[in-house]
């Protein structure tokens, strides 16, 4: 399997060096060159998670051995790292609601379902080029990336892992999760700016050839661990399949029958992850796309255009608070039918102008595959507690979107298939949110989200995730603070003067 940079075909790597690469030279994202299938007629690969992991990974693995395959998903997916034997558990609130909680990992995020992985496949790839350089990893968060990819990295040979945050755009309890980060080669720096701009700049070191040239003078090599890293995109596609293998095993899907997925996402690689299971031949009827009030991406599927020149708002589902989704370049590509030329002419006008057009035929294909709107803040407290009312289930911010969104795809679509809803982070890492929507916040005002986190397990008897009950005894260990126009020099000052 040879993979392909977006904006020109004539880059082609294999999938080891796509992995270690991360981007592209020329700032594209790899994309696989050809389109497996896993044969479904015969039945749904493997009977664990770890099986369906390992028939997916090997389709487009082409030079890891069985071996490697098995060994990194091993390493990942078992009962020190997932409190669940399912790694991914599927709850059904009712015949066509069912909820994929994603969140049973060492951080309590969906981004450990990829960043307990990606780190055995890097090194693997690592020890495949031979070249001996020392891995950095450089990751832009907007949340749960940074504390996913740290755990996932800390204290891993051969690697230093550098995450920057917006010092205002994460919650007290992910900003808590991350700066209180332990690990010899881990370096954690809060950047004045939003997400995008944060993002931007990492984009920018990554695509800097001086600064590249320089670190890999000094033994450095730049990768990284967003899901602009096709190896932490490939480990989310087998969720899709085991959500719909529970599906058949309880009796609620006949073979073959299509089901719909909801997706709360902002930087699209938690969707575009469906849509290669789609791709694969697993029956998806659609893929709804659940947005917050930055609904840059809901504009888009709705009309075509997509347009970053527009207020940012920090909202009640900080995650997904990113005006630049990275990964919607990956399904244009594949939508054109691999066509580098226009896809850098999209970029080239999303980076001088602020927006694009797609044409009208993409337009159509795009909107065959998807649907999307967006929850308020509003609109997000009341699926919180709307949920909690209705099915004693607790839900975070990010999955009341998808809720939200499924009821108003429901309504204007009257779809009844089956639908599960991707459940992205444990509650109780936005406790502060979670007990606004369902008690007198009055109460509780002025009150830690450290506090709220015991006070929200008294008030419902939902089980504390072990790594957030103990973080109050953790102590803050990254303090620093700088501007998004200062990270290529800081990058350099922390390898160079040996400061990481």
């Amino acid at each position: 399997m040879r993979y392909y940079s977006t904006r020109d075909k004539t880059i082609s790597v294999n999938a080891s060096k796509a992995i270690l690469k991360g981007l592209a030279p020329d700032g594209g994202l790899f994309v696989p060159a050809e389109s497996p299938e896993l044969y479904l007629s015969q039945g749904l690969p493997g009977n664990s998670y770890q099986a369906i992991a390992a028939e997916i990974f090997s389709r487009f693995l082409g030079d890891y051995s069985p071996s490697e395959i098995e060994q990194a998903i091993n390493s990942a997916y078992n009962p020190d790292t997932f409190d669940h034997p399912d790694v991914t558990p599927l709850n059904g609130l009712s015949d066509h609601l069912y909820i994929m909680e994603l969140w049973h990992g060492p951080t309590s995020a969906f981004k450990d379902i990829a960043l307990q992985v990606l780190p055995h496949l890097l090194t693997t790839a690592s020890q495949k080029s031979g070249d001996g350089r020392e891995i950095v990893i450089l990751t832009a968060t907007s949340g749960d990336t940074g504390k996913s990819a740290l755990e996932g990295f800390r204290d891993v040979p051969g690697v230093k892992i550098i995450v920057y945050f917006p010092e205002k755009g994460v919650s007290e309890i992910q900003k808590l999760q991350m700066t209180t980060q332990e690990g010899d080669n881990v370096g954690v720096i809060a950047v004045r700016g939003n997400f995008d701009d944060t993002q931007a700049a990492v984009k920018h070191i990554f695509s800097d050839r001086k600064i590249n040239r320089y670190l890999e003078e000094a033994g450095f090599r730049l990768s990284s661990a967003n899901s602009i890293n096709w190896g932490r995109l490939l480990p989310q596609v087998s969720y899709y399949f085991s959500a719909y293998r529970e599906l058949t095993y309880r009796g609620k899907l006949k073979k073959g029958e299509p089901v719909n997925f909801v997706v709360p996402t902002g930087n699209f690689g938690n969707i575009l992850a469906g849509y290669y299971a789609r791709r694969l031949g697993l029956p998806v009827n659609r893929l709804v796309c659940a947005a917050n009030r930055n609904n840059v991406l809901s504009d888009f599927i709705n009309s075509g255009v997509y347009d970053k020149r527009r207020t940012f708002y920090n909202s009640l589902s900080p995650s997904m608070d990113i005006l630049i989704s990275s990964n919607l370049e990956r399904l244009l590509f594949e939508l054109t039918g691999h066509d580098s030329e226009r896809i850098r002419g999209w970029m080239d006008q999303l980076n001088q102008n602020g927006h694009y057009s797609v044409n009208q035929e993409t337009l159509c294909t795009l909107q065959e595959l998807f649907w999307s709107d967006y929850a308020s803040d509003e609109e997000t407290l009341e699926a919180i507690a709307r949920t909690y009312r209705d099915y004693k289930y607790l839900i975070d911010p990010h999955t009341a979107v998808g809720i939200h969104v499924l009821d108003k795809y429901r309504e204007q679509e009257n779809d009844r298939h089956i639908s599960v809803v991707l459940s992205t982070a444990s509650p109780y890492k936005f406790t502060g949110s979670t007990i606004r929507a369902l008690f007198n916040s009055s109460r509780f005002k002025g009150k830690s989200e450290l506090e709220l986190i015991k006070i929200l397990a008294q008030e419902t008897g939902a089980p504390v995730p072990e790594n957030l009950a103990d973080l109050e005894q953790k102590p803050v260990l990254h303090r620093q603070v700088i501007d998004p126009a200062d990270m290529p020099a800081h990058l350099q000052k922390i390898l160079i003067d040996k400061q990481l």
